[in-house]
């Protein structure tokens, strides 16, 4: 039963990252009434990037409501993304409710009946929009729970004079690696493949491997971690078994989409590695009526296919089936 206090609204965004924001922008735009219920901070993916963190596209792709993104240099940074979106959630008088996690999602007589930590909504349409970063890709090996270990990076001066294992290849590895190299932490990169990955920033690759090539980063290719102790680390190479003196262990091996949360929500996923969400591309509409995705969320396992720049047209696709819906 839909409790009497529960707020109305036409569209309930879960999830106030970019193209949550964008998907409120544009309900806003189609005369529907919505909410943006976040969990965390504003942007709060965002706010989690490493401090020092450029990003990959220029600004303009990381734009949102025709709102000009300036920065003062070709690539933005964290804090100036930070900056623009809170500045384009002031433009639009975006309703925003942040620290409010969803608890509850029932399916009534044609409505959802939302429970939160702090509300109760009554939801004609329901987007999900929720990225990727809540949930880390676990290495599955003794000691991972120790404090150590972090599946998160921030701030490199933690780290310094520190014997700091990096696990991975990609993106976050690499600045991760560098970053707490720069600040004196004792260095070794543990790959599981026989490279640096190609998709590492292209200002930054060359950067990386002549660091591994001069001696200054350590490197252990076609390796993984075995084990990981108070004061050390265990890794399997294919030269056998190497030991090694560790202090931190930043363990930079990806993220998932909420998958469970999907699931428990009713949205089929694919049973293969993928695990892709049922959606409809031309209007993101899920298997379940009324119920949308937006943005990396669509991509299951391929997060690397899904940008601010490539999913911003979910959010006018999905406004613009509602209000229809709707009318």
């Amino acid at each position: 039963m839909i409790s009497s206090s529960a707020i109305p609204v036409d569209v309930l965004i879960i999830g106030a990252g970019p193209i949550g924001l964008t998907c409120g922008i544009e309900a806003q735009n189609e005369g529907l009434s919505y909410v943006i219920i976040e969990k965390g901070c504003l942007v709060n993916s965002l706010y989690n990037y490493p401090v020092n963190m450029t990003f990959f596209s220029t600004s303009e792709k990381l734009e949102i409501g025709n709102i000009p993104f300036v920065s003062v240099n070709n690539k933005p940074t964290r804090a100036e993304a930070l900056e623009y979106y809170r500045r384009a959630t002031i433009h639009y008088n975006l309703n925003v409710r942040l620290f409010e996690e969803v608890i509850e999602v029932q399916k009534t007589k044609g409505d959802f009946f939302v429970k939160t930590a702090k509300a109760s909504y009554q939801a004609k349409n329901i987007i999900i929009s929720t990225g990727f970063y809540d949930v880390p890709v676990k290495l599955n090996i003794p000691g991972e729970e120790l404090p150590k270990v972090k599946h998160y990076y921030n701030d490199p001066h933690y780290y310094a004079f520190q014997n700091v294992v990096v696990v991975g290849a990609s993106n976050s590895s690499v600045d991760a690696a560098l970053e707490t190299y720069r600040k004196s932490a004792q260095v070794t990169m543990v790959i599981k493949g026989s490279e640096i990955n190609n998709r590492v920033k292209y200002w930054v690759r060359p950067d990386i491997i002549n660091r591994i090539n001069e001696g200054s980063i350590k490197v252990y290719y076609n390796s993984t971690l075995k084990e990981i102790t108070p004061d050390q680390v265990i890794i399997n190479t294919p030269e056998g078994e190497v030991t090694i003196p560790n202090d931190f262990v930043l363990a930079m091996t990806g993220y998932l989409p909420n998958f469970s949360f999907l699931k428990n929500m009713g949205v089929e996923c694919s049973i293969n590695d993928e695990q892709l969400p049922t959606h409809n591309e031309e209007t993101m509409e899920t298997n379940i009526p009324h119920v949308y995705l937006a943005g990396v969320v669509c991509g299951g396992m391929n997060t690397h296919n899904y940008f601010i720049e490539n999913s911003r047209e979910h959010a006018e696709k999905i406004a613009k089936h509602i209000h229809l819906n709707i009318a």
